[in-house]
């Protein structure tokens, strides 16, 4: 089967992503997947000196120094889990998470669109049964200035 991003390997990474009951499937060669952060784990051949050989490439990678004070979760936990352990864990992992969005989005920056808080003026019009009730309301209080605004805005939503 042939990499899906460059269509000229062969893919050895097969990842299957299950969102809202929709199943994607996505096979990526080992330089396309370590272009897009996924690790891809590389069976080692059954040899005598196989646990020599598993020990030396641990040792020659560089140790997972990067954890979270406060939960404890390790970056390399997380990129086998892809999950974070809590709310701190943005704040040990700020530069890996970076490099990370920039992989994966293309910039580290938003760009999207912002909540904006909603006009007051621009409120939607309240509906009629509830216009009714505080107009039943206002007229039991005896607030008849109160009443006549709410039996004017009643008229204009009707």
């Amino acid at each position: 089967m042939r990499c899906a991003t460059c269509g000229t390997a062969e893919a050895v990474v097969h990842l299957t992503q299950v969102v809202d009951d929709a199943v994607t499937e996505l096979h990526l060669c080992e330089r396309c997947a370590a272009a897009q952060g996924i690790e891809a784990a590389v069976p080692v051949p059954a040899h005598p000196l196989a646990g020599l050989l598993q020990s030396a490439q641990r040792a020659s990678q560089p140790r997972d120094a990067a954890r979270c004070a406060f939960c404890g979760t390790s970056q390399s936990e997380f990129r086998a889990s892809g999950r974070l352990g809590c709310a701190h864990c943005y704040g040990a992992f700020t530069e890996s998470l970076r490099d990370l969005l920039r992989r994966v989005h293309g910039s580290a920056q938003h760009v999207g669109r912002r909540y904006a808080t909603p006009d007051p003026a621009t409120a939607p019009p309240r509906s009629v049964d509830s216009l009714r009730a505080e107009l039943a309301a206002a007229i039991a209080r005896e607030e008849f200035e109160r009443a006549a605004m709410l039996r004017d805005e009643l008229r204009s939503v009707e």
